[in-house]
């Protein structure tokens, strides 16, 4: 068993852990770690997309007696159908335009300048976002979702396929921007994540089953662990946060790791092609 690996396995679950439920782009951290630990081989690539699955165990965890409860059909059993059918719907849009354009995606837009600019794009939509955002929310609570509210969260998530876009990021900022509440948009994109990253996870190891080998399962474990444990912390805190805080921070950080990809790339220091 190799323990630096096992090593380098931990930090990118800690980094895909605290950035997946951020607006910050988890993509675009993953491949700058990746770069800095030496794991940018096609086998990294599929590890990146299978560790995520412990970033939404955490979710499941979290939101456990939620979901518990909606599967007895409670509060009512049209409660739960509603809810389910929304995530659902949803859900859809990334399926479809992920079979129809995720290779075209993957060879076209994993650059450093599709890169930078969807982060510092990302940073001055949220920025506006948050000005715009002074009124009440026609949505206060994720129950009171309508089918097309959530058409609409799913069609925004589908930008998260270009890197650097952030899928928590568009969905939390592309909700508010629809009239929900932060509140509502986080903990909806928070739902609409676990059915996105478990099939993608999945679809990515069957797809790229040739890559793996069972002496990659202590390097997967690892990176499964750890992404757990960051998300659990990292979301606990983003739910207690969006309380009674804007995301303009988030927003100055991705304009500031924009500029970052751009003067990394142009130096050749960061191989930001993927």
């Amino acid at each position: 068993m190799d323990l630096l690996l096992l090593i380098k396995a931990a930090l990118m679950g800690i980094v895909e852990g605290l950035t997946e439920f951020l607006p910050i782009s988890s993509t675009g951290h993953l491949i700058l770690a990746g770069h800095l630990l030496g794991l940018t081989d096609d086998k990294g690539k599929v590890f990146d997309i299978a560790i995520q699955t412990g970033a939404i165990l955490a979710v499941i965890l979290i939101y456990a007696d939620r979901l518990r409860a909606l599967l007895n059909g409670q509060p009512t059993p049209a409660h739960a159908k509603r809810f389910a059918v929304n995530v659902a719907i949803g859900f859809v849009p990334a399926v479809v335009l992920g079979l129809l354009l995720g290779k075209a995606i993957k060879a076209h837009l994993f650059t450093p300048t599709v890169v930078a600019t969807t982060f510092i794009l990302g940073g001055v939509i949220i920025l506006w976002a948050e000005r715009r955002n002074t009124g009440p929310a026609r949505v206060e609570h994720v129950d009171d979702l309508t089918p097309s509210d959530a058409l609409k969260v799913g069609l925004i998530q589908c930008l998260a396929m270009v890197p650097g876009t952030s899928r928590s990021g568009a969905t939390i900022i592309g909700g508010m921007l629809m009239g929900l509440s932060r509140a509502a948009a986080t903990e909806f994109s928070f739902f609409l994540a676990i059915p996105t990253l478990i099939g993608a996870g999945l679809y990515n190891l069957f797809k790229e089953r040739h890559l793996l080998a069972w002496g990659d399962v202590p390097m997967f474990s690892v990176g499964l662990a750890f992404s757990f444990v960051s998300a659990w912390i990292c979301v606990r805190w983003l739910l207690r946060y969006v309380a009674s805080h804007s995301f303009a921070p988030f927003a100055w950080y991705r304009i500031a790791f924009g500029i970052v990809v751009l003067v990394t790339a142009h130096f050749g220091w960061i191989g930001w092609s993927g």
